[in-house]
């Protein structure tokens, strides 16, 4: 049996943050929380789709860093936006 190689395992990390989105709103009793881990796992979902799928692990390094801080900026601001409407 030969082991799983990196893509096989990013395959079965995107599934269980899938299963994870689906499964954890009713579990969590306020909605900024909520967002929040909701958000942090689309940063996850997004940085192995970046680095395995997308190849970036073999790219230099200012490449990875453009594209994970173009993740980030765009989750921060979606952060942002949940924040605004659970203060309104």
């Amino acid at each position: 049996m030969t082991m799983p190689d990196r893509i096989d395992i990013t395959w079965i990390v995107l599934i269980g943050l899938a299963l994870a989105t689906i499964l954890l709103p009713p579990l969590v009793p306020r909605p900024l929380l909520g967002n929040a881990l909701l958000l942090a796992f689309a940063a996850l979902k997004g940085h192995r789709i970046a680095l395995d799928f997308m190849d970036l692990r073999a790219v230099p390094a200012l490449w990875r860093g453009l594209v994970v801080s173009w993740i980030l900026i765009v989750l921060l601001l979606a952060l942002l936006a949940s924040a605004i409407v659970a203060l309104i």
